[in-house]
């Protein structure tokens, strides 16, 4: 069985095989006070996602299962009529106004009048009774006109009254009007078709109409009761509900029952055989006895709008209380039921309930006033265990058994059918049947314990379990007058010697503990966990009271849960524990207990009275509510609300709210509107961007939060019901905006400022350290100053040595340029002047052979001349006396030929033409010649001296 899966009972109908219900259903009332609304509350509805709307004097009323909200019609006028259609539209009629509610963007419900749609003519209007929505039209029906709407509220028509309307009804997916005069009458394509004999009831006030078949109606009438209408005519239906309760609404059941609400007489159930099933008002059950509408919600639950407050009637539960409301005072301890009869055993004494008749009544047995602890029959003799000792009841009365005061139970002793043996406070006691009397043997001896809860085994041995001391095997004598008690306790197995108790299931014992249950194992003489329940009943669970009925469902009370095992066919047990939450609360808490009353039938004793269980073969699964964000409110000094709880069709996304930093204070409410479970739903929270997952469930309805950071939240709830079901997470997202000095425009501005701030403490910095050096400079300038006066003279001093030393190396080194450069020209002359006589010699003689020998003298002189390594080593010399002056030269001069070159480095050593003519082996003449073409290269004018430009370059 999924545990998610809740299953419910259905209501069946009343019939000879299952007998009458016993008590009332389990109902909740809303005085006007708490839904604060006006008194009559004329219609219900219901939305999608579960919200109960009721049409009330003073407006909408709306119930989200846990707090009631109103809504006013602009004129603050009644409402008379609501309903709700496929795109969450709240159609609302009252008095001088009709037209829709509809929820804004913050979930506000806002009305929407649709009188303006009305012709000029109409719009002066009275009340709008009723509204209908009928194939792809909307009816606002009034005493004189009919108007009606298409899907987008727009007006497309009317229908007059030739008399007065009287009331409006839909059955069959007709639309009946019951005219003065005309009678009932459909609307068909707009216009009114008379019923058949629908004239008949013309003059009367019809309240409500029910279909039967397709051609058969029931016709509930205010003051001349119900009729039965067809196509062989109209007939009266009998059923006793009185002329004077004044029928003013029918509704039919899901479950195929009629209820009909009545003026002054509260509510009839009625089945179709025309037999009442359940009648409650103001002495049985009701808080008022005007019944002015009916509307049965997705989950099977009955709403009733009475003329002062509003009744919710649980008649999908399978659970009926028996209690004050049904005449049976006190708390229940134990209950049985024979001949017929029910005995109820409650602290005020035994009551009595005969099945037999329908409206029965419960009366006290005489003599058992006080505290009664058991009721059994023992061979048709039935016995009640009491305060004040032992009871037999005969002829309605109950005699007491002189001599034993205080008994807790009665059981027949095996293998004696006219011996009972009994528990009472301190000890075991022995009565003896005869006929219809019982009487006293003997208290028996050896054993003065106080023996609540034991039972027999198949040899005889009774087993009596104590509520803080452990377990006795008990075992009679021959003589039947004293017994031989064994001990048991954790040394026998046992888990410990707090909270036994002793049942008979399977026909055999069980022991439930703390830990479990467990069975005694005769051969060891030990108790050992039992295997069979371990599943169904885990460690921790402690069973306070169990019974077994015919068919083998067992049927249990435990500490944490109530419920019962259903035998299957394959013998095997299918746990049913979720419906029974809602009866746990209610339970005895001082001795709990489960009567049997028959197969599938028990009672179980509650803090007042009784609470009825029926298990039926027939279930249905409940309709899942989901959980519902009702409030988002912003919180400080007051309180402003943001969002107010209600979806747009189909709960369509809207855009989440950015909220401004210092409203990050935020509360959430939330609600699942099941019906009466205002104090038992449960709730997990979670706020995404702050937490990491659902916290603890609890019963609190709102969460609140408080200076929550700027960024992204999503708030999520979710619900689970009295029955362990987990209800549709709802989610509510929102931002908030950084403070101003954390949003971006503030980091934009800090930067600024902080950059502003470093350059200007730069500066500062800066300044303070050029001041402080310019101190330390000043300081070591002085010191400079001293010092470079004195490195100035010393370096003056090297430098005037170094240039001394330098001109006495130039000046060596021009000694020794100018010492080669003669020795150069006085070779070059010597050797001119050697070839000058070798060559008048060689013209002299006439002797070729000589003549030639001389011309290669000749010729070897001026290839001495010409050769250049005399030059290079020149050169070489002069860089280094001159800066570099030819290789300077030659680069910015690059057109220049190297007899030219040679020519400015002779210029340079400020040598004479003739002087220059030697060293180049050229006339004076061709020195000139060779100047002018010198001069040109240069692009020297004829005012700039040649000699002077080489000497400065």
């Amino acid at each position: 069985m999924s545990y998610r899966t809740l299953i419910f009972c259905i209501l069946t109908l009343v019939s000879k095989t299952y007998g009458q219900q016993l008590g009332l259903p389990f109902s909740k009332y809303y005085s006007s006070h708490e839904y604060k609304g006006g008194i009559q509350n004329f219609a219900f509805t219901q939305s999608e996602s579960g919200l109960i709307y009721v049409a009330n004097n003073f407006g909408l009323l709306e119930y989200d299962g846990t707090t009631w909200r109103r809504y006013s019609l602009p004129n603050s006028t009644k409402i008379r009529d609501i309903f709700i259609n496929d795109n969450g539209f709240i159609y609302t009629a009252g008095q001088g106004e009709f037209g829709y509610f509809y929820p804004n963007e913050n979930g506000s419900l806002l009305f929407h009048s649709l009188v303006n749609e009305l012709p000029e003519v109409f719009k002066n209007l009275g009340e709008v009774w009723k509204i209908f929505k009928h194939h792809d039209k909307v009816y606002f029906c009034t005493s004189e006109h009919i108007f009606i709407y298409d899907e987008q509220a727009k007006y497309s028509g009317i229908i007059s009254s030739k008399s007065t309307f009287e009331s409006f009804h839909l059955a069959n997916n007709l639309i009946i009007i019951n005219e003065w005069e005309s009678g009932l009458q459909t609307i068909v394509n707009e216009v009114l078709i008379p019923m058949a004999y629908g004239t008949d009831l013309g003059d009367k006030l019809v309240t409500g109409i029910i279909p039967q078949t397709n051609e058969h109606f029931l016709i509930f009438t205010r003051d001349d009761g119900i009729f039965l209408q067809g196509p062989g005519g109209i007939e009266s239906w009998k059923v006793d509900i009185p002329l004077n309760a004044k029928i003013n609404k029918a509704f039919r059941l899901k479950d195929g029952t009629i209820a009909v609400g009545t003026q002054n007489d509260g509510i009839y159930v009625i089945n179709e055989p025309n037999k009442i099933t359940l009648h409650l008002d103001k002495q049985k059950g009701l808080q008022n006895n005007t019944i002015l509408s009916f509307f049965e919600d997705i989950a099977g639950n009955l709403w009733m709008g009475h003329n002062n407050g509003i009744t919710l009637l649980e008649l999908n539960l399978p659970f009926r209380h028996i209690d004050q409301s049904s005449g049976l005072p006190g708390t229940g301890y134990d209950a049985h039921l024979i001949k017929n009869k029910i005995y109820y055993g409650t602290n005020y004494g035994v009551f009595v309930q005969s099945q037999e008749e329908e409206k029965a009544s419960l009366a006290l047995v005489p003599g058992t006033t006080g505290q009664v602890y058991w009721i059994s029959d023992i061979q048709n003799q039935l016995l009640i265990g009491h305060n004040d000792g032992a009871f037999h009841v005969h002829d309605e009365k109950a005699n007491l058994v002189e001599g034993a005061n205080g008994i807790w139970n009665f059981h027949q002793l095996k293998g004696h059918s006219n011996l009972i043996i009994s528990g009472g406070y301190n000890g075991l006691y022995l009565l003896e049947k005869h006929g219809d009397h019982l009487k006293l043997l003997r208290k028996l001896k050896g054993f003065n314990e106080s023996s609540r809860i034991m039972e027999q085994d198949d040899d005889g041995n009774i087993w009596m379990t104590h509520g803080y001391k452990g377990v006795y095997k008990l075992k009679l004598n021959k003589n039947l007058d004293s017994v031989e008690a064994t001990f048991y306790s954790i040394e026998n197995g046992l888990p410990s010697n707090l909270w036994i108790s002793v049942w008979k299931i399977n026909n055999r014992l069980l022991f439930t503990t703390e830990q479990g249950i467990y069975t005694y194992n005769a051969l060891k003489d030990t108790f050992e966990r039992d295997t069979q329940f371990i599943a169904h009943f885990p460690d921790g669970e402690l069973i306070t009271s169990m019974v077994e009925d015919p068919l083998g469902n067992i049927f249990y009370i435990g500490n944490n849960e109530v419920g019962v095992l259903e035998k299957q066919v394959n013998g095997s047990y299918e746990k049913n524990h979720q419906i029974f939450n809602k009866i746990k609360h209610l339970l005895n808490d001082d001795l709990q207990n489960i009567a049997l009353i028959k197969s599938n039938e028990v009672l179980f004793a509650a803090k007042e009275g009784f609470i009825w269980y029926r298990l039926e073969q027939k279930k249905q699964v409940a309709p899942s509510y989901p959980t519902m964000i009702r409030s988002v409110y912003l919180t400080g000094l007051a309180d402003s609300i943001i969002y107010q709880g209600n979806y747009k069709n189909h709960r369509e996304e809207f855009n989440p709210p950015k909220l401004d930093y210092h409203l990050g204070s935020i509360r959430f409410e939330f609600s699942n509107p099941i019906p009466n479970q205002e104090s038992s739903t449960q709730f997990q929270f979670m706020l995404e961007g702050l937490e990491e997952d659902f916290g603890e469930w609890t019963k609190k309805r709102d969460k609140a939060y408080t200076h929550l950071r700027e960024g992204n939240y999503v708030f999520h709830v979710r619900s689970k019901n009295l029955y362990g079901e987990l209800g549709i997470v709802d989610s509510y997202a929102f931002s908030i905006a950084p403070p101003w000095y954390r949003s971006a425009l503030a980091y934009i501005i800090y930067a600024i400022l902080i950059s502003s701030a470093l350059f200007y403490l730069y500066k500062f910095l800066d300044q303070k350290h050029r001041q402080r050096a310019a101190i330390i400079t000043e300081e070591q300038q002085k010191t400079l100053i001293q010092k470079e006066i004195a490195l100035k003279d010393s370096h003056e001093e090297i430098e005037r040595l170094r240039n001394e030393k330098l001109q006495a190396q130039i000046q060596a080194k021009n000694k020794e340029l100018a010492s080669a450069t003669m020795h150069l020209i006085n070779k070059n002359g010597f050797i001119d002047h050697v070839k000058s006589g070798v060559t008048a010699v060689m013209k002299k003689t006439k002797n070729q052979e000589v003549r030639h020998e001389l011309e290669k003298v000749v010729h070897s002189i001026e290839k001495n001349i010409a050769g250049d390594a005399d030059w290079e080593q020149f050169e070489i010399h002069f860089d280094q006396v001159h800066g570099d002056f030819i290789h300077r030269f030659k680069k910015e001069f690059s057109s220049l030929s190297p007899q030219e070159i040679k020519l400015s480095a002779y210029l340079r050593m400020n040598l004479s033409s003739k002087e220059i003519a030697y060293l180049m082996n050229i006339s004076t003449r061709g020195i000139e010649i060779a100047r002018y073409r010198l001069r040109k290269k240069l692009q020297l004018d004829r005012t700039d001296n040649l000699q002077e430009f080489i000497l400065k370059f």
